[in-house]
């Protein structure tokens, strides 16, 4: 197998002329033969007995051919590839069948690769890193988050019902004298203040208590889904059975043994001030992360091919299917719940495509720039670290995953940590960077 030529027919589509010799080619004629034989039947002979000469000689000299091209065909135009020093990206691809026969095999393949990129000021991007600090409001925030997860439910009885009581009551509505679908429930559990019935619904329930029956006048809005009821008003007769309150524990040094594995008060606070800070950096190191990645991809010159962005959509989209089924849902329900169809997924899911192409091409340019090759040893470690992220063996790991493949995804991090050592990042609140360009970006549009 050999590549006889390869030229450039358009933007990211190359023209390869292959050639498989004559000794290749007869080895797949005689293949596909004895694969094929088993089938055929030919006068004279019982059927998978007849040699090759009387077949094709039955059926036409070239009845093997097809078969053998299609097994040659894939490894002879990867071959192809590589000798070209090109790498294709999946799309169509035009089959042109030159010739076939004693002398070998010729074909033309026009394939779509990956486009040529420039890349300039990778080095020396700004960006802007938010100040991080905790406050003790911040500290109590979260104190009071695990007092309400270990809170407990006690029954009231000395008072009337106030907002953030839980109530247990029985209703039924009426408009105009007559009960309505849906306007009536037994033992209903309802929280004051929630806002989960009709706007005044619950401030009326407010001051009474448990064994009251009385009555709620309220008005539907007018953009109620029952259009029948919208906008008209409703009276509903309830009787309040039960009133429960939320009981906080005391915050002291018993609460704190039970909730972590600390004995005082003031431990716990200072272990909920490191986490809290930890958290915070990380989310202002991801924020420079992603200034970062936004810069390099304005940066990225390039005719892209439209199957880049499309397979890469495809995959965000098998990716978030699978998401879905860990979760027992498939990606049709789905869209039946929020309204969409496919064509609206892939719509959703185009621009973040784009965003990783065009990062993925720009690391790759800036490590072939910037000499970048993973040592053995760095090779080795990240097939470590997959194999006990999956809880596997490292072979496994190495059988799955190409190390050719393992090596760019290596080279495209030490490219990214290549610009983050580069960049020049200041203290500031990006958000607020980004509304004063937006805000600069609005009036620059009136003027």
């Amino acid at each position: 197998m050999s590549l006889k030529s390869s030229n450039k027919v358009a933007a990211n589509r190359f023209r390869l002329e292959v050639a498989v010799d004559a000794d290749e080619f007869e080895k797949a004629v005689e293949q596909a033969y004895r694969k094929e034989n088993k089938k055929i039947t030919i006068p004279g002979f019982r059927r998978g007995k007849a040699p090759r000469k009387f077949v094709e000689k039955y059926y036409g000299e070239k009845i093997f051919y097809d078969d053998a091209i299609n097994s040659l065909y894939p490894g002879a135009l990867e071959q192809a590839i590589r000798e070209a020093n090109l790498e294709m990206i999946e799309d169509k691809i035009d089959f042109d069948l030159v010739s076939a026969g004693k002398d070998g095999l010729v074909f033309n393949a026009t394939i779509t690769t990956k486009p040529e990129v420039q890349m300039e000021g990778y080095k020396g991007i700004s960006a802007l890193k938010k100040p991080v600090s905790v406050t003790d409001k911040d500290i109590d925030d979260e104190i009071a988050r695990v007092q309400d997860r270990n809170s407990r439910m006690v029954t009231v009885e000395d008072r009337e019902a106030q907002k953030g009581d839980i109530t247990m009551i029985d209703f039924e509505g009426t408009v105009d004298g007559n009960p309505f679908a849906g306007g009536k429930a037994d033992n209903f559990s309802l929280t004051l203040g929630s806002g989960q019935f009709i706007p005044g619904f619950e401030d009326q329930v407010e001051g009474h208590k448990t064994g009251d029956e009385f009555d709620v006048t309220v008005t539907f809005p007018k953009d109620y889904q029952a259009k029948d009821l919208a906008g008209k008003e409703s009276v509903f007769h309830v009787k309040l059975h039960e009133i429960k309150k939320k009981e906080l524990p005391a915050v002291d040094d018993d609460f704190v043994k039970d909730v972590s594995e600390f004995d005082t008060l003031d431990e716990y606070k200072a272990d909920i001030r490191k986490k809290i800070a930890e958290s915070r950096e990380t989310e202002a190191k991801d924020s420079v992360d992603n200034q970062l990645i936004d810069k390099l991809v304005s940066l990225v010159q390039a005719d892209i091919p439209e199957a880049m962005f499309k397979n890469r959509t495809d995959e965000d989209m098998r990716d978030f299917e699978y998401r879905l089924r860990s979760q027992g849902l498939n990606l049709q329900t789905y869209m039946k719940y929020t309204g969409m169809d496919m064509d609206g997924m892939r719509k959703q899911f185009r621009p973040q495509a784009e965003r990783q192409v065009k990062m993925r091409l720009a690391l790759e340019k800036i490590a072939e720039l910037e000499a970048i090759k993973p040592s053995d040893e760095d090779v080795e470690k990240e097939y470590g670290k997959i194999a006990e992220s999956y809880k596997t063996d490292v072979e496994k790991v190495k059988k799955l995953i190409a190390r050719d493949d393992l090596e760019k995804d290596i080279a495209v991090e030490k490219a990214f940590d290549l610009v983050r050592d580069a960049a020049v990042v200041t203290e500031g609140d990006p958000d607020s960077k980004k509304e004063n360009e937006a805000k600069d970006e609005a009036a620059g549009a009136k003027d």
